[in-house]
């Protein structure tokens, strides 16, 4: 089997198409934060009944489950770096037929948080999801994606 030459652009690959966790040792600590956000869709009926589930309140229950998955993103993302977060804050809000999250994520470190912040962003979305599932067959989840990084010295 050959292995197809490596993408320079693709950090976690290295020259012979291997992957790898990308060395961040000389690369100096910066202060980033990153946002990320999904979109559970629902049944207006289902949007209504959300904090008063047999489960409980499903937003409160799903901001803490986005932190803490954040908190835990090296152990469920192979090749990411373990990071120090500074905060994770992660919204849950509803509207007529949706819960809107929004989740960002603070490191001083040597690389980015943005999987952080889209792995709090998910995890709430499917904390959501698990918690309404016997109500409503219909929940979609969509849009989860990286609003923002960014970066500056300390």
């Amino acid at each position: 089997m050959t292995v197809p030459p490596a993408d320079p652009q693709l950090s976690h690959v290295d020259p012979t198409g291997r992957v790898r966790m990308v060395d961040v040792g000389a690369k100096p600590p910066v202060r980033r934060r990153a946002v990320a956000s999904s979109l559970v869709r629902m049944a207006p009926a289902t949007a209504a009944r959300l904090r008063t589930l047999p489960k409980g309140d499903a937003l409160v229950t799903a901001e803490l489950a986005g932190v803490m998955a954040a908190k835990r993103t090296s152990e469920l993302i192979p090749l990411c770096h373990q990071l120090p977060l500074s905060v994770v804050e992660v919204s849950a809000v509803v509207g007529d037929d949706a819960v809107e999250i929004t989740a960002s994520a603070e490191t001083v470190a040597r690389t980015g948080v943005e999987m952080e912040a889209l792995v709090a962003a998910s995890v709430a979305a499917l904390t959501v999801y698990d918690m309404a599932k016997a109500i409503d067959k219909g929940m979609v989840i969509e849009q989860v994606r990286l609003l923002e990084k960014t970066k500056e010295a300390v």
